[in-house]
């Protein structure tokens, strides 16, 4: 009989191996440089994390250009400057025994950039935000080509994979969402269609073997938007062409009543990523929400909820949990020899 995967065991994204199933979630720091250039900071924050044994490191979203960072202060890779610093951070984490992807990212109407912001439909996120231009043709192939180069440079600094943002309300995430994409063109018509030509153009660039994870918002949380099921349905016709999904919820609007649907409690969105995996034939994903407790992460994976487990939060407040988790759960797992006596 085989054994059942559990949370630290190995896990395969494509040709990609994890030592375990603990996946750091992408968080903004607001550190960057005003151009988009990675500091001090990132290097430490990071690399920490991979001395704590998290077994794939999510780097914050990076703006695929200037305006499509969410502020000045997030990281970018628009140009070719910027890969070095972000390859330093790579090479540190590899020391330890982390692998890295990067999320990608093109904030839409939720740039809080100064200038014209970009979205599908001329709807404002809230009150507080700029009303977006409509993105016309020509907009929309100048974003492909931008996640696809920003993609290119992210491999060529080291990354191990690449994750594509089309979750919490960014651009993806507004044209996949019915409340603010109400376009009556083909990426209207087909909502996944932009999300589908971004990752055939990352493909062009990394090659057939290169991972390529897409987070995505499985609810909108509010009243005729986006629920699971909307999603195995979105999906279904791409997703032979997703190595991974990240799973997560909301972020589509700011000025909207949540519905009943939008209660958060730890492994909240635990039961979307069930329906979308499942409804998807088995398609790998990761998932999380409010997850702090190594038992309850073990049990996501044991019963085959999801593939791994997103830690957020609580790895700002211990980078050193999945040590911690391991103890618990009575794996013995490698510590860094400097620490070996708290072991």
């Amino acid at each position: 009989m085989k054994q059942k995967d559990d949370l630290f065991s190995t896990w395969n994204i494509k040709n990609l191996i994890l030592k375990n199933r603990i996946v750091m979630a992408p968080m903004c720091q607001y550190q960057a440089t005003k151009d988009g250039k990675t500091t001090k900071w990132h290097k430490l924050h990071y690399s920490t994390r991979a001395v704590g044994g998290v077994g794939l490191i999510i780097l914050e979203s990076t703006g695929v250009s200037p305006i499509g960072r969410i502020t000045d202060k997030d990281l970018g890779i628009w140009e070719d400057s910027q890969i070095h610093g972000l390859k330093e951070i790579v090479d540190e984490c590899h020391i330890y025994g982390a692998k890295v992807a990067l999320q990608i990212i093109h904030a839409g109407r939720k740039s809080e950039i100064d200038g014209e912001i970009l979205a599908p439909s001329p709807i404002a996120f809230s009150k507080k935000y700029k009303v977006p231009t409509e993105m016309n043709k020509n907009h929309i192939y100048q974003v492909i080509s931008e996640f696809s180069l920003a993609a290119k440079r992210a491999q060529e600094a080291g990354f191990d994979a690449v994750e594509i943002h089309a979750a919490h309300g960014y651009l993806i995430s507004q044209f996949l969402s019915p409340i603010c994409n109400k376009r009556d063109d083909e990426y209207g018509r087909d909502r996944a269609l932009f999300l589908k030509e971004i990752i055939l153009s990352c493909r062009d660039k990394l090659g057939g073997s290169y991972p390529i994870i897409v987070r995505i918002s499985a609810n909108d949380y509010n009243n005729g938007g986006n629920e699971p099921k909307d999603f195995i349905q979105l999906l279904s016709p791409i997703k032979n062409l997703i190595d991974c999904l990240h799973i997560s919820t909301g972020g589509i609007v700011g000025d909207v009543i949540m519905n009943e649907a939008a209660q958060i409690f730890p492994g909240y969105q635990t039961m979307a990523c069930k329906i979308i995996k499942h409804g998807l034939q088995d398609i790998p994903c990761i998932s999380g929400g409010l997850i702090n407790d190594a038992l309850m992460a073990d049990e996501m994976i044991r019963n085959n909820r999801c593939d791994a487990v997103f830690i957020g939060r609580e790895l700002l407040r211990n980078p050193y949990w999945c040590l911690h988790a391991a103890q618990k759960l009575h794996k013995d797992i490698q510590w860094h020899e400097s620490y070996l006596y708290a072991k």
